[in-house]
């Protein structure tokens, strides 16, 4: 028999490889709130042993996206009121500060805001839920990082998946929100090539407070 091939150096840990299997399928709904998952189950579909299952499954629940039961699995977490108010709120906070400080926005800044935009365009068109809203947030975390701010950065970066979570979940519950989640976009990108500082944050306050409108279910 010929030798076996020797591992490939960039495979990543059998643990990151079932993290990002079950984070990935929390964030695009595949795992929806309320499911319980089995370490037999995430073993088996990942191809590794019950070990890093544990470890991956640990992990996850400190960033609160399951909760583990021993002995029966992990139950992945549906996302709460309470969280849909912490995260639109630090969004007002973070995203009206820093589109402000954004103007006068650099050619570079809007160029990559003009590309993101055109990137959510062909998602939308493709029906690509999960990476329309990957682009997204892009979008928003490219104003935020703009402001030089790092602090600031890092927790926006913090929200991260708990907005994508939320976003998935909108656009299926609401599709006709993709078209006006770009032309509001779209809006936003015109006030800062207009670098019209009080624009561009009216723009971001009401694209987040539609947001909040249709996530706490008030309205289409």
């Amino acid at each position: 028999m010929p030798p076996a091939s020797p591992a490939s150096p960039a495979s990543p840990p059998a643990a990151d490889r079932v993290y990002r299997h079950v984070k990935q399928g929390v964030l695009d709904r595949r795992y929806e709130g309320g499911v319980l998952l089995t370490e037999g189950e995430l073993a088996e579909a990942v191809g590794v042993s019950r070990t890093p299952v544990r470890e991956a499954l640990l992990r996850l629940e400190t960033e609160g996206l399951l909760k583990l039961y021993p002995k029966k699995g992990a139950l992945v977490l549906p996302v709460s009121a309470q969280e849909i108010a912490d995260v639109i709120e630090t969004r007002l906070l973070v995203e009206e500060f820093t589109v402000r400080r954004a103007v006068p926005a650099p050619p570079a800044l809007l160029e990559r805001l003009a590309e993101l935009v055109e990137e959510q365009r062909r998602h939308a068109a493709a029906g690509d839920l999960p990476a329309l809203m990957a682009a997204d947030r892009g979008f928003h975390a490219e104003i935020v990082r703009h402001a030089g701010n790092q602090i600031l950065s890092r927790l926006y970066d913090q929200l991260r998946d708990r907005q994508l979570r939320m976003g998935v979940a909108l656009l299926h519950a609401h599709p006709d929100r993709v078209e006006l989640t770009l032309a509001e976009h779209s809006e936003i990108l015109d006030a800062l090539r207009a670098g019209d500082a009080d624009t561009a944050a009216a723009a971001v306050r009401g694209h987040v407070g539609r947001v909040e409108a249709l996530v706490r279910g008030a309205g289409r």
